[in-house]
């Protein structure tokens, strides 16, 4: 994707939602594409949710332990306000982020901005999950992702939980979730 001048020679923004199960790489595919824009002499500024912590305090790093450097944030509108001068955003594990992610990514775009978002578009129980589905909405391109279920070998797209019980926002890795296909999911270990 490039950045494409209107009729009138402004930059144009628009959001791109990257999103699946866990282990589908979503992470690794916003990693790849903030990667080649800065290949590319944009100016990039990356975020995250200040609660995910898992691999890195700042960076955001995939399963697989690629990572780029990122700056946390507690709530989406400090990201207007840290971007001001960016050609390109990313977000990681929106999913995270509160009610107001998705209009500050449309501001964004407004501004000329590319955003690029990433995040679990369904929970442990296969419903949508946090402000997602109104990024999918607002969303210009859509990329889903897929991993291998655990089970059977299909593709997947449930984020099962090993630990039937807590709270919608669990954070863990493969010692709490596996991903599974819809009927591997409906298995009780």
């Amino acid at each position: 994707m490039f950045i494409e001048p209107d009729l009138k020679g402004e930059r144009r923004g628009w959001i791109e939602v990257i999103c699946g199960s866990m282990f589908s790489g979503k992470t690794e595919e916003l990693i790849r594409r903030l990667k080649r824009v800065r290949i590319a002499n944009l100016k990039v500024e990356i975020f995250k949710p200040a609660i995910d912590v898992r691999y890195d305090e700042t960076n955001i790093v995939s399963h697989d332990t690629n990572a780029i450097v990122s700056t946390p944030v507690d709530s989406s509108q400090s990201i207007l306000l840290l971007a001001q001068d960016a050609d390109v955003v990313g977000i990681d594990e929106a999913q995270f982020f509160d009610d107001q992610i998705g209009v500050v990514c449309e501001e964004l775009a407004q501004r000329g901005i590319r955003v690029i978002v990433a995040g679990l578009d369904m929970d442990y129980l296969g419903n949508p999950f946090g402000q997602m589905p109104n990024l999918l909405a607002k969303a210009d391109y859509i990329t889903k992702l897929h991993a291998i279920c655990m089970k059977c070998g299909n593709i997947a797209n449930i984020s099962y939980r090993k630990i039937a019980e807590g709270p919608q926002v669990l954070l863990g890795e493969k010692d709490i979730y596996e991903p599974r296909c819809r009927r591997c999911a409906q298995l009780k270990d």
